[in-house]
């Protein structure tokens, strides 16, 4: 069986530390338009000329290898990038380190919630805190990874005018934006 490339996808995101989960969680629970449920998350990031390419293992359960780029910067910010589905995450960790090297492995528990088109992360990361992501799906989306075709938009500009306003719902001040990736902010 030869694994299935997903087609190239876009996400407008936003990334912030989060000084108070208990607080965020309220307010995702208040705003969501739906509940994504728990996702216990191991990323293995690999050095990449281009992008950043990462080993995401979910639940224990599965695995995506996922390529993407996406600029850094302290507001919302395009992310392209590309899934494929990984049957044996073992070997393709050992594969891709021995022809690669390891960047940064990246353990996290992910509260999921979704927004209409945004799915909302509260994440606890090892040796990093807590965060709050924002990614405003654009275009295609993963009907097998659970995400509702419904919730997919092509207007940036709505995506945009979506983040702004739940940025105002979780008072994300300026100085709590970040730039960069979490396996970025392991590597250094």
């Amino acid at each position: 069986m030869t694994p299935e490339i997903s087609p190239a996808r876009r996400n407008i995101e936003l990334k912030a530390h989060l000084p108070d989960l208990a607080a965020a969680r309220q307010v995702a629970r208040r705003v969501a338009t739906r509940d994504g449920g728990v996702l216990e998350q191991v990323d293995t990031y690999f050095p990449c000329d281009s992008g950043r390419l990462k080993l995401r293992e979910i639940n224990g359960q599965r695995a995506e290898l996922i390529w993407y780029v996406r600029p850094d910067g302290e507001r919302e910010r395009p992310s392209n990038y590309r899934i494929v589905a990984v049957p044996d995450a073992a070997a393709t960790k050992e594969l891709l380190t021995a022809a690669l090297g390891c960047r940064a492995v990246v353990r996290k528990h992910r509260e999921l919630f979704w927004h209409e088109n945004v799915r909302i992360h509260l994440d606890t990361v090892d040796g990093l805190g807590t965060f709050l992501e924002f990614e405003a799906v654009l275009d295609a989306v993963d009907v097998r990874a659970g995400e509702d075709p419904r919730r997919a938009t092509s207007d940036e500009h709505k995506a945009t005018e979506r983040l702004a306003w739940l940025r105002e719902q979780f008072a994300i001040q300026p100085d709590q934006l970040i730039a960069n990736s979490y396996g970025d902010r392991l590597a250094t």
